[in-house]
């Protein structure tokens, strides 16, 4: 989660997100803007495995079952 957030919070980031949503440029927007949302949508994607494993994880652990390893 702290990955994507530096991701997109760095000043690269910034950039190619400006670039595909505030650009005044059709072109720039066009170019950027599916490659921004498929990234941002990668990034969700593992934001919510990371979440989903972490859940599971602490279930586990509340609940005292041992793993086979």
């Amino acid at each position: 989660m702290v990955l994507a957030a530096v991701i997109a919070l760095n000043p690269l980031g910034i950039e190619v997100i400006h670039a595909a949503f505030f650009a005044g440029e059709a072109l720039s927007r066009s170019i950027w803007g599916p490659s921004v949302l498929a990234g941002l949508a990668i990034m969700a994607l593992i934001v919510l495995l990371e979440w989903g494993i972490r859940r599971l994880i602490i279930s586990r652990r509340a609940r005292g079952t041992a793993s086979l390893s």
